[in-house]
This record gives structure tokens, C-alpha cells and sequence, in this order.
């Protein structure tokens, strides 16, 4: 059967597939918007969730891969007719991913003070974020399972159902950032920064419940665990091995650049959480495309419809650019507003306001790059994606910032090196895609 790759038909994965995606930036900013504007010790509050994000969002990225893996293996084989052969891959999917969850809760929850030291938290920066970090980590098993049963959507080239599950777990983690942070009259006492944690906690949950729910009720996909493996477990886990070691790369520069940010000051670290998160939320949104991307490759793949494969990477590197110029477009006429959204303090906004344009000049290049990122997951080329995630990491965006840290441009050099970053993973495989797959359409 030949595969739509029409304007309307990509829209229509890919919108669904954006609001999706930016459920998972939109706790983190909640809880930041929330946080940053509480009455006690607001900066300090602000860093922290912004530590803390930064460390989940490590952890929910490298375990997180399932969707990716998954959503390449049963859209191949769906492009084949052949969805009969993988259909309980998913259940021991989730099974093997939300096990490792667990262990990571065990082996992180004892050293929470030791671990956010690495990111030269201290006083009562790493206080709240102790306090926040052993909340918030109960969420991640329920966060995995939705992450992997998305996955399964997107391969059987469905976005529909996991944008209603990230639309409910959005707006009750908003509701209960409010309830929780702030209390309810006599009935709630006002939690703090421990309260957007529960609030995060509870949101995940219940996505995880509805996520259940959609796929018993809606697909033919089992969720019970059978034995044997599937025959493609195999290339399932290497496709994950590499994706691991690939956003073990991505969070290495995450993790630098959240270290120095630190170590300028408070009001550094808050300004660069409020940047860093906006940026994240940019991401998520191009990621509607993302998708489209790596759901239609796969199955483009799996037909063999390579002069179609061909065509869909033309027209997505045209919506990539668009979409990345929209949304540099969008921040510069909010350019002072968003700001205040998050805090009230001058000195954060200042330091913010001075960064906050490198975020969106580099929109474009995230557009391309996030979008070509999609496309060869959906291919299930997963070694190419590590060893240009590894090469960008050391040899670009590690190097450029000691060197501008050097010179003292502090939250500048930052979010330069993000942007040549950026730039060093996008470019190389625009060229690789059109080297490899160019000659095929030819053929086809």
C-alpha cells in the first residue's frame, strides 16, 4: 500500500505528535513559572527545579529511547504488512524499560545530595533540590511506560491518542502545581517546591493509567508480557544500547552547560533554567515534525518507497526551516514578557534577557537537525546518531565552551556552544541521508 506523504497527511501526524511532545517541557516550566514566583526564597527555588529538570530530563532521555526504537521496528514492519510478527514487542519492551526505572530509583535516591554536588549545587540551592529531586523521581517508571506505549502509537502511525493523554497530564499538572505550591485555603497546606514535585508526580501517573487505557481499548497490541522474546528483541536492545550512549552524549553537554551556569551565581543559574526550558519547549514543538519524520521514514523504509523517502526529507527540510524561523519570529515579539512570566527578580532578568536571543537564533538549525534526528530513529539507523552525537559533544560543544568560559562570556559562551552544536549535529546528516538514499530513489 503506497504511503501518504502529502502536506495534510504529514499535518496530521505531526500537530497531534507537537502537542504531544510539549507536555514534557511544559511540567518543567510550570513548575518554574510556579516556583520562581513563590514568596520564600524564590531564586534559590527557580535553580533548583532547573538542576532537578535538568538531571530528569538526563534520565527520561537516555531510558526514554523505547519510544524511538520501538515506533522504527513496528512502522518498518507495518510498511511490510507484517505487523502480526511484532505485535508483543511492545509489552516486553515496556517490561524491560520499566524494570531498569526502578534500579535507577534505587541507585540515585540514597546519593541525591552527592549527585546534584556534580552540579555545584550548594546551601539552599541544594536543599530544595534534594527536597524536589526525592519527589519528583517516583514519577519516572509511570513516565518510561507512557514514553514506550507513545512509541507504539507512533509506529502503527497513530499521534492522535498520545496528544489527548498529554493534554490531560498537562493540564492536571497545572492544576495541581497551583493547589499544591500554594495551598487551598484551610483544606490544602501550601507545599512549596515540594508540592510542583507532587503535582508532577500525580500528572504522570495518571498519563501512564490513560495511556493503559488507549492501547488495550484502541489497538490490537497486547500489553501482557509473553515468552520467547520476539525475534527483533535483539535488535530493539542494540537500537537502545546506542540511543543510551548517544543521549549519554546530549546530556554530557547538558550537564556542562548546567555546571558552569551554576557556578556563575544564583541568578545565572535561574536565568539559564528559564532559557534552557523555553529552548526545550522550542524543541518539543519542532519534534511534531520530528516525528512525522521518523514515522513516515520507517514505513517508506519498510515498503522500499525510496524515491517517496527522498521526497519526504525535501519537504521536511523546507517545514523545518519555517517552523524554526516562526518560532524565533514568536519569541522576539514576546521577547520581554516571557521573562517575567518565570520571576520578578531584575538581576535574573537582566542576565536573561542579554542570552535569550542566541536561544532563538538558533531556532532554524534545531529545526533541521531535531528534524533529520526523527528521520534516521525512524530508519533505525541508531549507530549513526551515537557516533555524531559523541563527535559534536568532545569535539564541539565541550571544547567551545572552556574556551569561551576561558574568556569569561559565562551564559553567552553557553548558548554559543549550544548553537555550533547544534549545527555540528544537523548538517552531517542532511549530507549522509542524501548520499545514501539519493542513488536508491533513482533506482526505485
Amino acid at each position: 500500500m503506497s504511503t501518504n506523504i502529502s502536506l495534510k497527511h504529514i499535518n496530521k501526524l505531526a500537530i497531534p505528535a507537537l502537542i504531544s511532545g510539549v507536555s514534557e517541557p511544559i511540567l518543567s516550566l510550570t513548575d518554574a513559572a510556579i516556583i520562581g514566583n513563590v514568596n520564600l526564597n524564590p531564586t534559590e527555588s527557580l535553580a533548583a527545579v532547573g538542576i532537578v529538570s535538568t538531571f530528569m530530563s538526563m534520565l527520561i532521555w537516555v531510558f526514554g529511547q523505547t519510544r524511538s526504537a520501538i515506533s522504527s521496528i513496528i512502522s518498518q514492519y507495518l510498511g511490510a504488512n507484517k505487523i502480526d510478527a511484532v505485535k508483543n514487542l511492545p509489552g516486553q519492551a515496556i517490561f524491560i524499560i520499566t524494570s531498569l526505572s526502578i534500579l535507577i530509583i534505587l541507585g540515585t535516591y540514597p546519593f541525591t545530595e552527592s549527585i546534584f554536588k556534580l552540579y555545584n549545587a550548594s546551601g539552599t540551592i541544594l536543599e530544595y533540590t534534594s527536597e524536589y529531586y526525592k519527589i519528583r523521581v517516583f514519577g519516572f517508571p509511570f513516565t518510561l511506560f507512557t514514553i514506550a506505549v507513545f512509541g507504539t502509537f507512533r509506529g502503527l502511525q497513530n499521534t492522535y491518542y498520545p496528544m489527548l493523554i498529554a493534554i490531560i497530564g498537562a493540564t492536571l499538572n497545572i492544576v495541581l502545581d497551583y493547589i499544591l505550591v500554594y495551598g487551598l485555603s484551610e483544606i490544602i497546606p501550601a507545599m512549596h517546591i515540594q508540592g510542583a514535585a507532587y503535582a508532577s508526580v500525580i500528572a504522570q501517573f495518571t498519563m501512564a493509567l490513560f495511556s493503559a487505557y488507549f492501547l488495550i481499548k484502541k489497538t490490537t497490541i497486547p500489553l501482557r508480557i509473553t515468552f520467547p522474546f520476539n525475534k527483533e528483541i535483539d535488535r530493539f536492545l542494540i537500537m537502545i544500547g546506542n540511543l543510551i550512549i548517544r543521549t549519554l552524549a546530549l546530556n554530557a553537554a547538558l550537564f556542562f552547560a548546567t555546571k558552569y551556569a551554576t557556578a556563575y551565581g544564583p541568578e545565572y543559574i535561574a536565568a539559564y533554567t528559564i532559557a534552557i526550558n523555553l529552548w526545550f519547549l522550542g524543541a518539543f514543538v519542532i519534534d511534531g515534525y520530528a516525528s512525522a519524520g521518523n514515522i513516515l521514514s520507517g514505513k517508506l523504509l519498510g515498503g522500499l518507497e525510496y524515491n517517496k523517502l527522498v521526497k519526504l526529507s525535501n519537504q521536511l527540510i523546507i517545514y523545518g526551516v519555517i517552523i524554526g524561523i516562526l518560532m524565533a519570529i514568536i519569541g522576539t515579539i514576546f521577547y520581554y514578557p516571557l521573562g517575567t512570566i518565570f520571576t520578578k527578580d531584575k538581576s535574573v532578568l537582566n542576565v536573561f534577557y542579554n542570552v535569550f536571543w542566541i536561544v532563538l537564533a538558533m531556532q532554524p538549525f534545531c529545526a533541521l537537525a531535531f528534524i533529520f534526528d526523527g528521520v534516521f530513529k525512524g530508519l533505525g539507523k541508531m549507530k549513526d546518531l551515537r557516533n555524531l552525537l559523541l563527535i559534536s559533544t568532545l569535539l564541539v560543544f565541550i571544547p567551545v565552551l572552556l574556551v569561551l568560559d576561558h574568556y569569561n562570556l559565562k551564559l553567552h559562551g553557553v548558548f554559543i556552544a549550544f548553537t555550533l552544536w547544534i549545527i555540528a549535529r544537523g548538517l552531517p546528516l542532511i549530507i549522509k541521508f542524501r548520499k545514501e538514499f539519493l542513488p536508491l530513489s533513482q533506482n526505485d
